[in-house]
């Protein structure tokens, strides 16, 4: 059965959306970062960057939540567009887009807002305005089309998803007033049953919930370095 390694985050949570919604038999590995089990030796052996998500899938390894999405659409052949050139090109743009603007502007915007141990004004600002300007461009694209990729709901979509939950967090409580269209397909993704069982997920495992100095010396290692 495959192996699922998780925690609550974005990026795991859009692998158990596919998951669920697939309906693929799996076994969750709770992963518990604030307590480092990501650096253990065991799981280096699958993911050597120490970062969940990842699947053991008989002999395939696989890291990386949007790799995870796209190996697990090709092999069951759900939730992606046909393999046409042109569906083809808008899949794997819109995909990269998520995968190195979405996700490490929203993490980034995070940490300078939210988990920074003093204020960084320049990286804050920074981290706001990048993160702002790429869901500006999701929320241009979803204006003229229902879904992300096709005409119909795709791993782009769930891998949006996973970080457009946090919007609030990330941008501020008045944040969805920028985008209604982006609110319009989050609103239709987190009603699926799949996407519920995806994030109640965490809900089975115990997790460290405090970001206490020990989490930080997990999570944020080159403090250890900046003090040393």
């Amino acid at each position: 059965m495959l192996k699922f390694y998780f925690n609550g985050s974005p990026n795991p949570t859009k692998v158990a959306l596919f998951l669920e919604e697939a309906g693929l038999p799996y076994e969750p590995v709770a992963i518990d970062t604030r307590r480092g089990d990501q650096f253990s030796p065991e799981f280096l052996k699958i993911n050597p960057n120490g970062k969940v998500p990842a699947i053991v899938d008989g002999d395939a390894v696989v890291f990386d939540s949007n790799a995870i999405l796209l190996y697990l659409a090709e092999k069951t052949g759900k939730f992606i567009p046909a393999n046409d050139p042109k569906a083809r090109g808008e899949l794997l743009s819109w995909l990269m887009f998520v995968a190195t603007g979405i996700g490490p502007y929203s993490g980034q915007a995070v940490h300078f807002k939210h988990f920074a141990p003093e204020p960084v004004p320049y990286a804050h600002t920074r981290y706001q305005f990048e993160t702002d300007r790429h869901y500006a461009v999701v929320e241009q694209h979803l204006s003229q089309n229902a879904y992300m990729v096709g005409g119909a709901y795709s791993i782009v979509d769930m891998a949006l998803w996973g970080w457009a939950r946090m919007v609030p967090f990330i941008l501020g409580d008045d944040a969805w007033r920028n985008y209604p269209n982006l609110k319009r397909l989050l609103d239709e993704i987190s009603a699926r049953p799949a996407a519920e069982r995806a994030v109640a997920l965490k809900e089975k495992f115990t997790f460290k919930a405090q970001m206490d100095d020990e989490a930080r010396a997990v999570m944020f290692k080159h403090l250890a370095k900046k003090s040393g």
